[in-house]
């Protein structure tokens, strides 16, 4: 199944070999839908967005199964643990985490900022970077494990799936990087506007940065990516919107504002060549990968969703 949220508030659910709507709900969040997760074991999702509110819902039957009320302003990101048992949702300076009934099992004490993106570690820990900082918190308690300190705002960020490092687009137009084993911290500078979209690949070897129309590409064979040169991949006429790395292999999607999808084959040292590309009718706002690797979907700011059959 594939499912879709717009930002007018809506909900929907397609089939995902045929495209076959299969339920929708057109107001699902009243002045509109912020985030959207799926489960692990992909039979529930959640959703939230500017009515304060989290819902969770049966992926199957389309309906919701909890409403929560946040009460505290805009829930702007949510994300599932890997385990798919806690549930973490943002809200300006706190992130809250709940059990997969929707019950609340911690709540932090307040960023000193808003807090701009989460995600889950492999281990099960809970990231959030906001200004001045990316904080590690335990899943289950929300303890807090790790704080790596960086004096700039940081608006996007990604996890290598191996746990080691974590990777921050930042104001300032650089991409910052620590390891987590040591807390060491590098910068990439110079990107000629702000790295909203990162990804690793599922062997942490390859990061991935837009900042521009160009794809930049660090390499972390080795003793990598300090020292080195990163791949550039040289396709897009407008800035890069977002990207993501298939399931397996070295296979990359990037999308921009100029509406072209490309599909890149990668090298280990970051080089790549394109290997398929297709327009949509406006800005590329989200990338997904078919859980098979055989299917690619993109979201454009029109509210098309077109996807594509991706060979092997």
């Amino acid at each position: 199944m594939l499912l879709v949220g717009d930002s007018a508030g809506g909900v929907y659910g397609f089939d995902g070999e045929s495209g076959a709507a299969l339920w929708s709900h057109q107001m699902a969040h009243e002045g509109g839908l912020l985030a959207l997760a799926i489960n692990p074991e992909g039979t529930a999702f959640a959703t939230a967005g500017q009515d304060e509110r989290l819902l969770i819902w049966d992926a199957a039957e389309g309906q919701t199964t909890k409403a929560i009320d946040i009460d505290n302003g805009w829930v702007e990101n949510v994300a599932w643990s890997p385990n798919g048992k806690w549930l973490a949702a943002s809200c300006s300076r706190q992130v809250r985490v709940f059990d997969l009934g929707g019950d609340e099992l911690w709540r932090s004490d307040d960023h000193p900022s808003t807090i701009s993106t989460i995600a889950w570690s492999k281990s099960s820990e809970l990231a959030t970077a906001c200004y001045g900082q990316a904080t590690f918190m335990e899943g289950p308690t929300g303890t807090i494990r790790q704080r790596l300190k960086w004096k700039g705002s940081l608006i996007s960020m990604a996890l290598s799936p191996d746990g080691k490092v974590v990777a921050c687009g930042s104001q300032d137009n650089s991409v910052h990087f620590w390891r987590r084993s040591t807390g060491h911290d590098s910068m990439m500078p110079g990107y000629p506007g702000k790295p909203t979209a990162l990804a690793f690949d599922t062997k942490s070897t390859l990061l991935a940065t837009g900042g521009d129309a160009t794809v930049t590409v660090w390499s972390f064979q080795g003793r990598g990516p300090e020292g080195t040169h990163p791949g550039r991949l040289q396709l897009h006429v407008k800035t890069v919107s977002t990207l993501s790395f298939a399931p397996r292999g070295r296979r990359l999607a990037s999308g921009g504002r100029d509406g072209a999808v490309v599909v890149w084959s990668l090298q280990k040292d970051g080089e790549g060549e394109p290997v398929g590309a297709a327009l949509v009718p406006d800005v590329v706002a989200e990338v997904y990968w078919r859980p098979d690797g055989r299917a690619l979907a993109a979201l454009d700011a029109q509210g098309g969703v077109t996807v594509w059959r991706v060979g092997e």
